[in-house]
């Protein structure tokens, strides 16, 4: 095992670290990709001998990331997009250590970073988003035996209908829900929230299940506020939403492996996708699926013109020359 990391190491990185989690609110999930793109950058310095982020060159930041990208002691090369985030988080370290004064260049600031390839959303075409809520299960027809089918139907309902995030999903609380307006109040990244319309059917099969099946079911837990519950009553986990999801697409006759499995996201980008569709502005869209900029909601633009462009090579009758 090679030498640990200088203590002054590791306090940059955890200053840095903390000011992710206070100042920028990034998820627990990226912080974590973002603490083990650290941790390996650390190692490759401390194995070059560097005990201090102020004598680090850009020479040393390029060859980290060239070799995350060619792979290596043990290690396979990294994805572009993997490659793209460590030097994210590399080249955030350095440009905080520059305002925290604790170094007096930044070594990274002309060092950039891969760019990904662009990859366009799986959307879902609407018969068969209609055909997976309907294979969920029917809201009139449950029993009062089918506590999980009101849920699991309200849930993909949920989904579609607001286009939320699953960690959106299943961290809105039950006082987020107004059935009444048809809105919920979600709560994104960076601690941004918005309110956000539900619509007609995703409205009725929340109603059903608050009132129908959810009451039992936190019966038999310790109580929580979460809307979506898990069998034993308490909040759904990601994992458990994932489960519903791709239980109920192999019911239905969808992907569940390969590039085109139907996930969580797959409902988002169908979302977004058919309002485009429907004529919905690109801003109107930025503002219901909580981006931060436009110029990420605008890759949904770019999936309504291919379909635009299938339909007029079929249709247009000098379309092909």
């Amino acid at each position: 095992m090679g030498a640990a990391p200088a203590p002054a190491l590791r306090r940059a990185v955890r200053g840095y670290l903390d000011h992710l989690t206070v100042e920028r609110g990034l998820s627990a999930n990226t912080l974590a990709s973002y603490r083990r793109d650290l941790d390996r950058y650390l190692l490759t310095l401390t194995s070059a001998g560097v005990t201090d982020l102020a004598t680090v060159s850009a020479t040393e930041v390029e060859a980290h990331l060239a070799a995350l990208r060619a792979g290596g002691d043990g290690h396979p090369p990294l994805a572009v997009s993997s490659a793209a985030r460590a030097a994210s988080a590399v080249r955030g370290l350095h440009r905080f250590a520059l305002r925290e004064g604790l170094v007096g260049a930044d070594a990274s600031r002309d060092v950039r970073p891969p760019t990904p390839p662009r990859r366009l959303p799986r959307a879902l075409p609407v018969d068969d988003v209609v055909r997976l809520l309907e294979t969920a299960g029917s809201v009139r027809a449950a029993g009062e035996g089918a506590p999980l089918v009101l849920r699991d139907r309200a849930l993909l309902e949920f989904l579609y209908g607001t286009g939320a995030r699953i960690s959106e999903a299943i961290g809105a609380a039950v006082d987020d829900v107004d059935p009444v307006e048809g809105t919920v109040l979600l709560r994104g990244k960076g601690g941004r929230s918005r309110l956000v319309p539900i619509g007609g059917y995703a409205t009725e099969a929340l109603r059903a299940y608050l009132v129908r099946a959810r009451p039992g079911l936190v019966a038999g837990g310790r109580g929580t506020p979460a809307v979506f519950v898990n069998a034993r009553g308490g909040a759904l986990s990601r994992q458990g939403a994932w489960t519903i999801l791709r239980r109920t697409a192999e019911r239905a006759g969808l992907p569940v492996d390969g590039p085109d499995a139907v996930s969580p996201h797959t409902l988002r980008h169908s979302y977004a996708t058919h309002l485009l569709d429907g004529g919905a502005d690109v801003r109107v869209v930025q503002e219901l699926l909580g981006h931060a900029s436009v110029t990420t909601t605008q890759v949904y633009t770019l999936v309504t013109v291919e379909r635009l462009r299938e339909v007029y090579a079929t249709a247009h009758p000098r379309a092909l020359g």
